[in-house]
């Protein structure tokens, strides 16, 4: 059993008792009984920075704090035997979580992610809502999605809130609708498929809905209201009403409405900044580091309008540092979104983060930036292993408070979440730049597309081959020893579960054997070799697809609500059916029953990679996918 720490409830203050009782529901914390010794004492220091030190005597640790976050922080320290004294420029420091792309997180296990993130430090969170809360008389809000209700809502709310943490709505109110615009109930509010129209009266309705809503839902006076990437903003069923008009426009007006309505609800707005960067410059591109600004463009921007720069790719120091100064030139003191990389990922991706993340952080400890989060998306359907992401979590929290040394890292990972940061980390090498293939003509690899590539068709397989013919035997060798250094800890499952992860990677590595092995049969024209890969390879690939889909049922119900799981399972199950399928065709084939298997042979004969193959529905099926 683990050592309990005792504090002494009386001799702190009433916030940081409540904090520390939430805490010690799962960690060895607890207030000490009548006569029980006290080895755990918190001392409040003055400091203009989020600050803590944690200092052990003769087995007692004292931690000094700033804030309670600090507190909170110092309290993990302790948990992992951490002294020393940490500080961040950052009053706030967080992550946005993304509940819109089909996971949909459980309340009992948010609340075990905010435990973890108070005592890493953090003290923000933005839940990214879409569509995925109830809104009165809007039954298609969430429809088949499993929203969150205003109760569930305000208990997530007063659960984050014990632990110091600002719990931020972070919503759309005006593009990345198609959700919601897909039902004819909203087809008067719809300019294309994906943005509302604006100046009209149900949309300024609904968006009145929306702010309401999250005025009550949350404490925190700030909603962050999107109005990203509304691209082709006016140019659909608005240009058809009222003719063309610009997007700066639009835009500048739109946001005057939003922002009237968020005052009158009392809460400040936070934007996406991308659009007034996208709406200023020739080539209509966010990192545009020269383009001078319209006259008046700053003027036009509400006053108490926040801007929040996202950027999750750079991985210069300098792209920030101009970005960060253009923003300043607006007028306006950004909010910096980096990300911890889980989009597009059945892992979380530790390398991108870093060559990401580092140099965000270090820039914005420079230019003492406020505010910090790591977004943490869901593209392509939120297929990641999500609490693979805590190490992230903890590996970005760590570097805003100024710790490099990642065995530090470590040991807080392995005292907050019981598991080895290292084998974690490890598995995220599925990922990558490179998928580890290091020549200058290396091809990027997505696991989730390799996984999910039609097993007859082979798109995504030969896409790959173009760019580098060794791609496959050279990314197998990568596996390989990813499995080297994770297979002692497959019991490892109180953050990302590690069987989970060896399941993937010896399915990703016989789906490239497979393929491998029936494109030289089919060349070869080897009937033999053909009839065994039917009998023996493709079930052998059936049983380790449905191993890796029974872990991932697994993973999903303990992290998340059952729906949006069936767009996952149609995947894996879909792979089960394509190769039964290819077994059958070979089969035909060998008996002389079809002359050819049709899709084997067109073989690609130049790389389209340029197409983004990072999208299920580009490697799925080479015909229309609506």
């Amino acid at each position: 059993m683990s050592r309990i720490w005792y504090f002494q409830r009386e001799a702190v203050p009433a916030e940081l008792a409540e904090a520390l009782e939430i805490i010690g529901s799962e960690y060895p914390v607890a207030a000490a009984a009548d006569g029980k010794k006290v080895d755990l004492e918190f001392k409040k220091v003055d400091d203009p920075e989020v600050f803590c030190r944690t200092t052990s005597v003769d087995g007692k640790f004292q931690v000094e704090y700033s804030t309670l976050s600090g507190a909170l922080r110092g309290v993990g320290s302790v948990l992992a035997g951490i002294e020393g004294s940490e500080r961040t420029p950052f009053e706030r420091l967080g992550i946005m979580l993304d509940v819109s792309r089909n996971m949909v997180m459980k309340v009992e296990h948010f609340k075990k992610w905010l435990r973890r993130l108070a005592l890493c430090g953090c003290n923000q969170v933005q839940l990214y809502c879409e569509d995925t809360y109830t809104l009165d008389d809007e039954p298609f809000f969430g429809v088949y999605r499993a929203p969150y209700t205003l109760e569930e809502l305000q208990e997530m709310d007063r659960y984050a809130d014990a632990l110091g943490i600002e719990l931020i709505g972070c919503i759309q109110t005006l593009a990345h609708l198609e959700q919601i615009l897909q039902h004819q109930a909203y087809a008067d509010i719809r300019d294309n498929d994906k943005i509302m129209l604006v100046d009209s009266p149900e949309t300024e309705a609904l968006v009145r809905k929306m702010i309401s809503f999250w005025s009550r839902a949350l404490k925190s006076r700030r909603l962050h209201v999107g109005m990203d990437e509304a691209h082709g903003l006016g140019r659909g069923r608005f240009q058809t009403l009222h003719g063309p008009e610009g997007e700066s426009s639009l835009m500048t007006r739109h946001l005057k409405l939003v922002a009237g309505i968020c005052k009158e609800y009392g809460v400040n707005p936070m934007i996406w900044s991308d659009m007034f960067f996208r709406m200023t410059n020739p080539g209509h591109v966010y990192y545009d580091f020269d383009s001078p600004f319209p006259a008046g463009i700053a003027g036009n921007i509400d006053p108490e309008t926040i801007l929040v720069y996202w950027d999750y790719y750079h991985r210069d120091r300098q792209s920030y540092t101009r970005m960060i100064a253009r923003h300043r030139e607006l007028g306006k003191e950004p909010l910096v979104a980096s990300g911890i990389w889980t989009w597009s990922r059945m892992w979380y991706d530790h390398r991108k983060t870093v060559e990401t993340a580092i140099p965000c952080i270090e820039v914005c400890r420079e230019e003492k930036i406020k505010e910090l989060s790591f977004t943490m998306w869901g593209d392509d359907g939120a297929y990641c292993h999500y609490d693979s992401a805590l190490a992230g979590i903890i590996y970005c929290a760590d570097a805003s408070f100024g710790v490099n040394e990642e065995q530090l890292t470590a040991r807080r990972f392995a005292a907050l979440c019981q598991a080895d940061y290292f084998a974690q980390t490890a598995l995220g090498d599925i990922h990558g730049e490179t998928g580890g293939v290091a020549d200058d003509d290396s091809v990027e690899i997505f696991p989730a597309m390799v996984l999910w590539d039609d097993p007859l068709l082979g798109i995504y397989y030969s896409n790959c081959k173009c760019a580098h013919k060794d791609f496959d035997t050279r990314y197998i060798a990568v596996l390989r020893g990813i499995l080297d250094r994770v297979n002692d800890f497959a019991a490892d499952d109180r953050a990302g579960k590690i069987a989970y992860g060896i399941a993937l990677v010896r399915a990703l590595i016989k789906k490239l054997e497979l393929r491998a092995a029936l494109e030289a049969a089919y060349e070869s024209k080897n009937m033999t070799k053909l009839s065994d890969i039917a009998a023996s390879d493709v079930p052998e690939m059936i049983a380790l697809m449905s191993e890796v889909a029974d872990r991932f049922r697994d993973n999903w119900l303990e992290c998340a609500r059952a729906n949006g799981m069936e767009r996952i399972q149609a995947r894996f199950a879909g792979q089960i059916c394509r190769l039964q399928e290819l077994a059958r065709r070979i089969g035909e084939f060998c008996t002389g029953k079809v002359g050819c298997i049709d899709e084997l042979e067109n073989p690609l004969s130049r790389d389209l990679t340029a197409q983004r193959m990072n999208f299920y529905h580009r490697v799925s099926s080479g015909s229309n996918h609506i």
